[in-house]
């Protein structure tokens, strides 16, 4: 059980609400602080005032699958907030950290199948375990970079965001997104310190970063819009999609474009220099 994240998160989620989102009424009376009052999510959740206070302040001891069930239903959580919720009480064994995770088969074939298509596999760390060629030649070539430095938020602080953004009226970002897996991730391995680091690391160097860590969200959004800066091909703005690899922490992040936009004309172009190279039956994997 981590009783301090699991005070913040139900603080941050406790204020987060308003009392007509819960079906209660306000009476016209002006609230001093954010959210929900203590008392009326223990009220919903029918626990104790001085329980639930106890929780917040990471002072009480750990709550029932019961009560982490009912607490779950009075802050109106999304399923993946009460996954996060149940694993903070300790109701579920933590991973391991530690050793590289393998990739396996299937996804490193499908990396060199998506033709005019950006991807790279990140795993629970954010390490760039394997990538097809037209990632290597769009975003960063990782093959070119020490291993310490195969990892999206490294890079990103490296980069300086030159390369790759928000395009302008994007909804959502990277920011709530890393936030969002990187809290889920230390839920899961409490004892990752090389990932706390980084995550204290890049809230120091990003201010946005820093702001959605506060959040406490979690659940992270699957599809981005993300401006990547080419040296050759100019601005691409790109449908980013992330997809977890079911029985494992990985995920594939993938960039691409419409059929028949300038974006996706300049990806296959980019798929086409990578093949002249002789890169394009090549899929590299971090390590192997």
């Amino acid at each position: 059980m981590d009783k301090r994240e699991l005070g913040g998160f139900l603080r941050a989620r406790r204020e987060a609400l308003r009392p007509v989102d819960v079906g209660l009424a306000e009476f016209g009376r002006v609230r001093r602080t954010p959210g929900l009052r203590r008392e009326e999510v223990a009220g919903l959740a029918g626990v104790s005032v001085n329980y639930y206070e106890r929780l917040e302040q990471a002072r009480a001891p750990r709550p029932s699958p019961q009560v982490v069930d009912a607490i779950g239903r009075a802050l109106e959580l999304s399923e993946a907030e009460r996954a996060h919720l149940s694993r903070l009480a300790g109701h579920a064994p933590p991973v391991r950290s530690g050793g590289v995770e393998r990739v396996p088969p299937g996804v490193l074939a499908l990396l060199g199948r998506l033709g005019p298509v950006a991807a790279y596999v990140c795993d629970a760390r954010h390490d760039v375990l394997a990538w097809n060629g037209v990632a290597a030649a769009l975003v960063a070539d990782f093959g070119a970079l020490p291993a310490a430095e195969r990892n999206v938020l490294r890079l990103a602080m490296r980069l300086g965001g030159a390369v790759c953004s928000a395009p302008p009226g994007a909804v959502g970002g990277f920011e709530a997104q890393a936030a969002a897996q990187s809290r889920e991730a230390l839920a899961r391995r409490p004892d990752d310190g090389g990932l706390r680091r980084l995550v204290g690391a890049f809230a120091a160097w990003s201010p946005g970063f820093a702001a959605e860590w506060r959040r406490h969200g979690v659940g992270a959004d699957a599809a981005l819009r993300k401006r990547v800066v080419h040296g050759e091909l100019g601005v691409l703005d790109l449908d980013c999609q992330t997809l977890a690899v079911p029985g494992t922490e990985l995920r594939v992040v993938m960039l691409s474009a419409e059929a028949g936009s300038v974006d996706h004309d300049k990806l296959t172009r980019l798929q086409l220099s990578v093949a002249a190279s002789g890169g394009s039956s090549q899929l590299e994997e971090a390590g192997g």
